[in-house]
């Protein structure tokens, strides 16, 4: 019975490759990969003559029987453009499909840039949450921003470097100014790594041009922006509420579910954050909220 093995490739610097993983992408009759062009260079480079198929994003379902299929006659070896395949990438429906045939899935560890940026970041590493590339469109990456403001866990995220601007102003707006690490260029030459609050690193990538591969890792949320308070004296006031409901509005977040969000995090009634909200001028002067809310 054939194997698909998920081998970790460096990220940057070529040493990071494993001497378990030089066997393995020696060993099997076929890798696939993400970027066959980088994965060709690689294996030009480890004397690695094992055939490359092509596997990535607008290819899978195209490709998908015929690396199953493949399975069938010997081992098949799967790597990303870098790092560790199947994060944030389509390896995991590969994987989905090999385990529902019954082959057997061996991760081959290596070189990864969420574990590198989480430890270096200087941030809590005990807990974390990992959110992918952040979503191209801006409303798209402001949701998904709003939606994780109460979250105690470190965050960590990847971006391109076009959109590292744009994104740490969403942060900032979504978040607020919490304690950052922007890691660029992991394993690299020109390794870096920003360490502050988000509107210093806005500050600082307003005046140098983001450039290479990112990776944010971003603190939780504090205390006073967690879950319901404990007792009736850590209720938030109602400016506190007002705020809060503004903040996520203007994050793109839905009039409806901002007060949901607000009333769970505040301790306060439902009701009593939506008749704030309603009386808040800032909010009348955009779309009403639906009739019949609290009907």
């Amino acid at each position: 019975m054939g194997v698909l093995y998920l081998v970790a490739t460096p990220i940057g610097n070529l040493e990071d490759i494993t001497l378990r993983a030089q066997r393995v992408l020696n060993e099997v009759s076929l890798i696939a990969a993400e970027d066959t062009r980088t994965a060709r260079a690689l294996l030009a480079h480890l004397g690695i003559t094992t055939p490359v198929t092509s596997y990535f994003e607008h290819s899978r379902l195209t490709k998908l029987n015929r690396i199953l299929d493949a399975l069938a006659r010997g081992d098949v070896a799967v790597i990303s453009e870098a790092g560790m395949p199947g994060l944030a990438d389509p390896g995991y429906e590969l994987v989905r499909a090999a385990l529902a045939r019954g082959w057997r899935v061996v991760p081959i560890p290596g070189a990864s840039a969420l574990t590198a940026a989480l430890v270096a970041s200087g941030l809590p590493t005990d807990s974390f949450v990992f959110l992918g590339f952040l979503p191209r469109q801006k409303n798209a990456r402001r949701k998904l921003l709003a939606s994780i403001a109460s979250e105690p866990r470190t965050l960590i995220a990847y971006e391109a470097p076009h959109r590292v601007r744009e994104s740490l102003d969403d942060i900032a707006a979504a978040l607020g100014d919490r304690a950052i690490c922007v890691a660029r260029e992991l394993t690299k030459m020109f390794e870096e790594f920003f360490r502050g609050s988000v509107n210093e690193a806005r500050a600082y990538f307003a005046e140098h041009a983001p450039r290479g591969e990112f990776t944010f890792v971003l603190a939780g949320a504090p205390a006073d922006r967690r879950r319901l308070p404990a007792a009736e004296s850590e209720l938030w006031s109602d400016e506190q509420v007002r705020d809060a409901v503004r903040e996520l509005i203007a994050a793109g977040v839905a009039r409806t579910e901002a007060v949901k969000r607000v009333a769970r995090q505040s301790g306060r009634a439902r009701q009593h954050v939506y008749r704030l909200a309603m009386a808040d001028g800032a909010l009348l002067a955009s779309k009403s909220f639906p009739r019949g809310f609290y009907a």
